[in-house]
Parts: C-alpha cells; structure tokens; sequence
C-alpha cells in the first residue's frame, strides 16, 4: 500500500490517495472532475481496504485533513468507503461519501448537489455495474507516464480478498478506445504508457470474441508506433496468455513484470483459493525469461496465512529464489472480515511478523543481487523528477553529477554503484 500523497496542484482540490495505483489514476480523473465543477476546497479521501490496517489509514487520513483543512468539505470515496459506507459516513468529518462507480462521473461532482442537503451516503451496488468507461489521463507523474485503466474488478474470489466487494465485477474497455487514449498520449509527448486494472489479465473476458490481453498489447505496440514504452501492472500469472508471451519479446514493451503469487506452498495457495499452483509459477518465470532475458520479475507474497506450517513458510521463503525474484512486496497476513480466511484457523501475530521479516530479508538479498548485475553497465532510464529515474525493468536509479535531465526524457547513464534499494548513475 502507498503512503498518502495530497494533490500538489494547489489550484485543485486536495486529493489524498492510499492504496493502489489504480487508486492513484482514478484519484486523478477525480481531481480533474472536482476541479471543473469549482470545488477547489473541498478535500478528497481515496480509501483502501486491501487489509484492516489499509482501512485504519483511510480513517486517519481523513481525520488528520479535517483537521489540517478546519471547513472545508471532505468526499470519502474508494474501496474502504464502497465496502462500508455506513462506517465512514458516521464519522462527524465527513461531508459526502461516493462509491466507487459515482466517483468516475463528472456528474457526481456537481457542487450544488455534493455539498447541499440529502442523503449522506452516495454508494450503489458496485456489483450491478456492467461497463467501465475509459478516462484519459494526459499528464501523471510530471508526464513521465501515464496510466490508462483498461479493466475494472474481479470475477474471482480469493479466500483473503475483499477487493471484488469494493470494486464489482470484471469488466473492460473496448480495445479501440484503448488504443485511442494510448496514442493521444503518445502523440502529447509521453514516453511510458502503463495499462491498469484491477484483474489485468481478466480485460476482454467480457467483450465480444472473449480476446485475450496479449492481443491487447500486440494491438497497441502495432497501431502506436509512436510510442516509446509499453508497460503492463500487475497481473494473474495462471491468466498470461500465449500473445502476452510473445509480446514480452518486443524491445517497447518495458522488460518487467509484477505476478500476482502470494505463496509458494500447493495447498496454501488451494486454500487462498488461487488457480495456480508453486510450480506454474516458476515455469513461468522460466518462460519470460527465455523470451525476454532481461527481465525483472516482481511479486507479491503473503506471510502468515491461516494454517500455514513450518513447512508451507519455506517453500513461499525458497519462491523467491526458486522464480528469481527482483522486487517482492511481502504482505504480513491479517484476518479481513468478511473474507473465507478469516474464519480459518488463524497464527499468533509474533509468528507472522517473524515470518514477514525473513521474507523482507530474503527479498532485500534478491533484490541486492539484481541491483549489483547493473553494476559497471550502461543504460537508459526515464527520468521521474529531479534525480529519480528508473531503469525499463523498473529498476530505480538515483542521477548524480550536474546538468540533470528534465522529467519525462530518457537519459543514458553509466551504473557506478547502489545502496541496497536504487542503483547510483552518471549521464554516459
């Protein structure tokens, strides 16, 4: 989970993000939406609900804007907020609370109805929605890149998982509209476009002829040749399809790429309610590695799942290895109400953060090798802000030395050294 991040536009509304980097993108289309109808006051809590702790956050993060901003109106909306409106309306800060599907639509941002009488709670059942529309985002992240949601929800249920609750069904965004908003990024001087969603993999399951990703992205590196860097998020690794595959081979489709694992032992994952097994993964890092040697692989692990043995740990400890992981985000296990695994039976809180620890060991050892292969080599990196770039495996980079780039170019730089999180570079 991201740190919240207030908006730094101060002409807009003051936006404030946890959770994903879907979250961050539809924060975007919110402040922009907000900004048009004249609520340059008011404050917008993005929430998060991917864990107990997540949803705690959402509600400081709403008490301390409050506080920092005595007046001003304060519109929860997000996953925490979709799942349990109830809660947060209850709180004496909050002006308005927006489900996910409202906080889309210009329309809900109409301060005369936002701000005036009625009722509180603007929140419809996320599971009747059957479209997403697409949202053109032309500048993040000082247009580094831009991010361009291709896909909403999730037709799974993961026994650990409230996210489907907050976030509905799956459900896509037509292929040509997608390479529309792709190329007038590209044509508006980005250099990395990333493609979002909340089941990435799951895009077109819903759409006529069922195609699957692959056919997606070969599309867009096909009809946006003008476009440097494709990047895909985070994906379900039993759903890679074949054309996805293939498409790993392509120089402009950026060499990294985030599975969604989160164990390493058969039957944790067949009681996460996972579809794929220990196995599957690792030949499947295999396999993009043989397409695209050059690839950075990251992934998410939970520690601490319910009924997870000595045994079960080791071999989610050994996965790092065993796929050649260079970026792991370790996830420490608590119960989410509402969820299957939550009613199973669950391990000691010390035994969990033991457990998270040496994941987080193991994966600082990871990524501490995949760091000093870069040592003494050469490579472009598209700068972020200031002296922050990164690598296209996604690799951070720290410039050094004067004259540095301007956000959103490419510079070629010399790799001297790192410190164990980013690489050290000079311009080459």
């Amino acid at each position: 989970m991201s740190a919240p991040a207030d908006s730094p536009d101060r002409t807009a509304p003051s936006v404030i993000t946890l959770g994903c980097r879907l979250n961050s993108y539809e924060s975007e289309v919110m402040r922009r939406h907000a900004g048009a109808a004249g609520l340059e006051d008011a404050v917008i809590v993005n929430t998060c609900a991917v864990t107990q702790e997540a949803v705690r956050s959402s509600r400081q993060a709403i008490r301390r804007a409050a506080k920092a901003r005595p007046g001003a109106p304060v519109i929860v909306t997000g996953c925490a907020a979709q799942i349990d409106p109830a809660a947060f309306a209850e709180m004496p800060e909050v002006t308005r609370v927006l489900g996910n599907a409202e906080k889309m639509r210009a329309e809900s941002w109409t301060p005369a109805d936002l701000l005036g009488g009625g009722e509180k709670v603007r929140v419809n059942d996320i599971m009747s929605v059957r479209e997403t529309a697409g949202h053109l985002i032309d500048g993040m992240e000082e247009r580094a890149r831009a991010y361009v949601q291709v896909q909403q929800g999730c037709d799974h249920r993961c026994t650990f998982c409230i996210i489907p609750y907050g976030r509905g069904n799956s459900r896509s965004v037509p292929a040509g509209e997608v390479v529309a908003q792709v190329r007038a990024l590209a044509q508006s001087g980005h250099h990395e476009v990333v493609l979002t969603g909340v089941d990435l993999t799951s895009w077109g399951n819903d759409l006529p002829g069922a195609p699957p990703l692959g056919n997606l992205v070969q599309r867009i590196l096909k009809l946006v040749p003008e476009l440097p860097q494709l990047r895909i998020s985070s994906i379900d690794a039993i759903k890679m399809d074949e054309a996805l595959i293939e498409a790993m081979a392509e120089p402009r489709l950026a060499p990294f790429m985030h599975l969604s694992l989160q164990h390493g032992d058969n039957l944790i994952l067949k009681r996460m309610k996972r579809r794929h097994s220990r196995e599957e993964a690792i030949a499947l890092a295999k396999r993009l590695r043989e397409v695209r040697p050059e690839i950075a692989l990251g992934a998410d692990i939970i520690a601490g799942f319910p009924t997870e043995s000595d045994a079960h740990f080791e071999n989610s400890l050994r996965l790092i290895t065993d796929c050649g992981l260079a970026f792991t985000h370790v996830f420490p296990y608590s119960p989410r109400p509402g969820t299957p695994a939550a009613r199973m039976p669950q391990l000691e809180r010390d035994v969990i953060k033991s457990r998270a620890a040496r994941l987080r060991e193991a994966a600082a050892q990871a990524l501490g090798r995949h760091l000093e292969a870069h040592v003494g080599r050469e490579a472009d990196a598209l700068v972020e802000r200031g002296e922050a770039a990164r690598l296209p495996d996604f690799t951070p980079v720290r410039i050094e030395g004067d004259g540095l780039p301007p956000a959103g170019r490419t510079a070629r730089l010399a790799i001297t050294g790192h410190d164990g999180e980013r690489l050290f570079g000079v311009p080459a």
